[in-house]
């Protein structure tokens, strides 16, 4: 039995200033019990009906259209700016932008269209969006990265959409804070991996640490991606919509197998709990358990792993042009970073008072 069979029936609502989706079925404790084993339900005494939060997880397990992005967005603006952000997204999914830059670029550039409310956003001058960057530094505090985000969404609009190539010509960017990535010794991650019992949690956290993925490519990996003749795996559309291929670690591969034996994934090669891929902030958790179980008290993530492999790289002498074709970064300046941070190449260097 499934979601999508005729036994449920959905609709959309809301309840308690929630966005909630309706699920009625015939009275059946067999259904019920179902239901809960996968999702979290709730019952509403009012409406005498079960619901769920509308979330995209839930929409895509009941077969149900996924939300358009930007779509509660409209419903608060303007009619004159509404045009104007219905052509922004347009262009945006015409460029083939990700969901998350869409998502993101809406949403920074509705912040603006809120506040014009009937003033027509195409009519605004560079000193007035000058006048509206400095409130968003003085009024709402918003940090150096906020910023770019907010200034990188209004640009695409008036460069790309009102194609106003000079708009942004005297307005400046705030200086982004120079902080160097945070790694983990070797020791602590062996430690981190002996602590961690579960099969499917150490592969994840090997293959971030062992290949520098990114938690967004790890959920992404496919079973054909892993090509074990080679010793090689594909990592498929990945940030920038750009294929690469890293090296399969040979310390990984029979435990790579027995994995594949026992869960017997479909495509994902690691699946969620509906049979999907395993959500990021699945991985994000198992990261932070194993960091716990490991007694490991620096205040890092999971992409911490991937900065790892990078700078344990370097430390072992691997040239730097190999080190940013692994990691996928287009600029070297990126991957130079890393060398900052290294404490073998660190420690080489001799202070002038030894040498008096």
């Amino acid at each position: 039995m499934n979601f999508q069979s005729s036994k449920y029936q959905y609709s959309f609502g809301t309840h308690q200033q929630k966005q909630v989706i309706w699920i009625k079925f015939p009275k059946n404790i067999q259904l019920i019990n179902h239901l809960k084993e996968f999702v979290k339900v709730y019952w509403s005494n009012t409406h005498k009906c079960w619901y769920a939060i509308d979330t995209p997880t839930y929409r895509k397990l009941f077969g149900l259209n996924l939300k358009a992005i930007g779509q509660e967005v409209i419903l608060k603006l303007t009619p004159i700016n509404k045009a104007e952000f219905i052509r922004y997204r347009e262009l945006l999914l015409l460029k083939s932008y990700s969901t998350n830059t869409i998502r993101t670029y809406c949403m920074e550039f509705a912040q603006l269209l809120y506040l014009l409310n009937n003033f027509p956003v195409y009519n605004l001058k560079p000193e007035q969006l000058r006048s509206y960057c400095l409130y968003c530094i003085k009024k709402l505090k918003l940090s150096e990265n906020q910023m770019h985000s907010r200034l990188n969404a209004l640009k695409f609009y008036f460069e790309k959409v009102l194609h106003q190539e000079n708009f942004f010509f005297d307005i400046p960017r705030p200086k982004k804070p120079s902080s160097l990535p945070k790694v983990l010794s070797t020791n602590e991650v062996k430690r981190m991996f002996s602590k961690t019992t579960n099969l499917k949690h150490l592969l994840i956290l090997k293959l971030c640490y062992g290949m520098g993925l990114r938690v967004s490519e790890v959920v992404n990996l496919k079973v054909k991606h892993i090509d074990s003749k080679r010793m090689q795996v594909l990592v498929a559309s990945a940030k920038g919509k750009k294929d690469r291929y890293v090296n399969l670690p040979n310390s990984i591969l029979e435990e790579l197998r027995t994995y594949y034996k026992k869960y017997q994934p479909k495509e994902y090669l690691f699946e969620g709990q509906f049979g999907d891929k395993i959500s990021i902030r699945t991985v994000q958790l198992i990261f932070k358990e194993a960091m716990n179980k490991a007694n490991i008290q620096k205040s890092i993530g999971v992409h911490g792993l991937r900065h790892s492999f990078a700078t344990h790289l370097i430390e072992m002498g691997t040239d730097i042009n190999f080190v940013q074709k692994l990691l996928g970064h287009q600029d070297i300046k990126t991957t130079l970073i890393y060398t900052h941070v290294s404490n073998k190449l660190i420690s080489k260097i001799i202070s002038p008072l030894d040498k008096l």
